[in-house]
């Protein structure tokens, strides 16, 4: 019997099950445009999510901000929280891309744009995932797609 990919890969990261599940009094806002370029914001009265994303775009920005709600407060201090949120879309790019859905997508789409939508996600959060791939998981990947592409080798 054979298995669909994305049964292989695992079931994938459910930002709005979580909330629901974990958090269930944070209220979460899509009716608002948000000032600054922001995509979203977590505040004591709930999560704004920016009215004009995608549902990519929603997706990879609750996870970041459930990922925000979850670690604390970001430091005041201007450094300190520039690591922090880099170190948020690190965390949320790997919660919302698995290695075995990444290297399913790899295999049958283009990349970014195909991949990002594939993998129900946006480009910046695929981007960054990639960026940091770990050196077995680089090596995971180019074994695998050596064995499941032949033809490219």
């Amino acid at each position: 019997m054979r298995t669909s990919a994305s049964a292989r890969a695992g079931r994938r990261w459910h930002p709005w099950r979580h909330i629901g599940r974990h958090h269930p009094r944070v209220p979460i806002t899509c009716e608002y445009k948000l000032e600054s370029g922001r995509k979203g914001l977590l505040t004591t009265s709930g999560i704004y999510l920016d009215c004009r994303l995608t549902q990519a775009g929603r997706r990879c920005t609750l996870t970041h901000e459930i990922i925000h709600l979850e670690r604390g407060p970001v430091p005041d201090h201007p450094y300190l929280s520039a690591i922090e949120e880099h170190l948020v879309d690190v965390l949320t790019a790997r919660r919302l891309i698995t290695l075995p859905h990444l290297l399913d997508g790899l295999v049958w789409t283009q990349w970014p744009d195909e991949l990002a939508e594939e993998l129900w996600v946006d480009v910046d959060t695929l981007t960054t995932r990639v960026e940091h791939l770990t050196g077995e998981e680089r090596a995971h990947i180019n074994r695998e797609l050596a064995r499941r592409q032949p033809w490219n080798n």
